[in-house]
């Protein structure tokens, strides 16, 4: 949908605040030329110039809700590392374990007594029995897709249009015109994913029937609720009907809470009651330190264990050398013990709900037929009066170029949002006073584009 913004005062912002980037960041604008002849497109990530800057931002240190650029600019962080620092930048008990833990060793191979600690509490807390530990999500996804595979005897993969699981080449799946299409962008790809991927609409009980009706379907992942195109939280009953239909197809479901562990202590999962068969979670749960894991039921891990001893050891394509080493496991134990806390959920999810409501009243009162979406710490706004249901809806209320100049407005001003959408996270230490200098902020930019 079209929003009521002035098209040629957007285009005369959105140079103003390239302008004043510029200007207040040369050191900024130094290290990204120093960068550029060894780093690929001057950066140790390219996709760290996908902020809509003129050149990357480079930062010097950050703790708790704030970052301070090499410029000397400090900023209020409503991205938090897209859920990788979702606690705050340098969590005390984790940054004090960092320092003890410094000299002491960091990988060796070998378990350490916090790993069958950290098993109990990610069992206690997300109601799977059994663990395994990787380097990011993305691993831990590809790990239980061929775990999926290697139980079932089934090739196949089911995924929602618009579905993110980090950088999994199964999943890079679209529905374009109503066919399976590799998603555009997609780097490098030779081999036809849509041989063994199957991709349906968010939010269609009756798709995700239909696909599982073969019963060649190994496994469904998801998100409980997308989150990487614009926020799209499932139907009632939707992610319970899911979980029927793969019990009764038997095939396994896959819960990616990545994302969505902003949910609550429980995860959206959790909240909810069902129970997957896998569930996945990486980012934040080393208190932004590499690191993932990966849960499974009693029966999947049983007939884990009776595969394995059936074959060669090693060689599993799961797990890499430094997955699970000394230093993150015993990160992940401070960070479920003290950090990741029922009492820090309560204060981040009020605090959302807070930003949310002084977002619906700013829309209100400007007009503007904006929707706000929230999941527990996440809030989100869209281009589009009523909250999409599914990836293409969420995609066609995306609007780049003010999404590009709102971001960058903000950024000038000392305030960081997600970027690719509009998605903020509130962290232990975010106050009310953040939400009212980032809605206020925002304010500022919308009523000089309303005609």
């Amino acid at each position: 949908m079209q929003t009521p913004i002035d098209r040629t005062r957007l285009e005369s912002l959105a140079h103003q605040e390239t302008e004043r980037f510029i200007s207040a960041n040369p050191t900024s604008r130094q290290l990204a030329q120093a960068a550029r002849p060894h780093l690929l497109s001057g950066v140790p990530m390219h996709w760290m110039t996908d902020w809509g800057t003129p050149f990357p931002l480079f930062v010097d240190h950050a703790r708790g809700v704030h970052f301070t650029d090499v410029d000397g600019h400090r900023y209020l962080d409503f991205c938090l590392g897209d859920t990788g620092a979702m606690f705050g930048h340098s969590p005390g008990p984790v940054a004090a374990l960092v320092r003890e833990l410094a000299e002491r060793g960091y990988t060796t191979m070998l378990p350490t007594g916090n790993a069958a600690r950290v098993g109990a509490l990610l069992a206690e807390r997300f109601g799977l029995p059994v663990w395994q530990f990787t380097t990011t999500a993305t691993d831990a996804n590809r790990s239980v897709l061929r775990w999926a595979r290697a139980l079932s005897g089934r090739s196949r993969i089911l995924v929602f249009d618009g579905c993110y699981h980090g950088t999994v080449d199964d999943t890079f799946v679209r529905l374009t015109d109503r066919e399976a299409r590799h998603r555009p962008g997609l780097v490098g790809q030779v081999h036809d994913l849509t041989l063994h991927t199957r991709v349906v609409p968010f939010n269609d009980l009756s798709a995700v029937e239909a696909a599982l009706a073969d019963r060649t379907v190994a496994c469904v992942i998801t998100e409980p609720a997308l989150t990487n195109i614009g926020m799209v939280l499932p139907d009632p009953g939707f992610i319970e009907g899911v979980r029927a239909l793969t019990r009764e197809t038997e095939t396994y479901l896959v819960l990616d809470e990545t994302h969505t562990i902003s949910a609550g202590y429980h995860g959206w999962s959790g909240a909810l009651g069902v129970v997957p068969d896998f569930l996945t979670l990486g980012k934040p749960v080393a208190g932004g330190l590499p690191a993932a894991v990966y849960g499974m039921s009693r029966e999947v891990a049983k007939a884990a264990e009776a595969y394995l001893a059936t074959k060669e050891t090693g060689h599993s394509g799961m797990g890499t050398t430094l997955s699970a080493n000394m230093f993150t496991v015993a990160a992940i134990r401070a960070n479920l013990e003290q950090v990741m806390t029922r009492d820090a959920y309560w204060h981040m999810t009020a605090t959302a709900a807070y930003l949310a409501e002084r977002l619906e009243a700013l829309f209100a009162r400007l007009a503007l037929p904006w929707c706000v979406t929230q999941i527990g710490a996440r809030c989100e706004f869209q281009y589009c009066p009523v909250r999409p249901r599914t990836g293409v809806e969420a995609e066609a209320a995306m609007d780049d170029t003010l999404e590009g100049a709102l971001h960058l407005y903000l950024l000038n001003r000392g305030i960081l949002i997600t970027p690719f959408h509009n998605m903020t996270l509130c962290c232990p230490e975010t106050t009310h006073a953040h939400v009212d200098t980032l809605v206020d902020t925002l304010a500022e930019a919308l009523e000089g584009l309303i005609a």
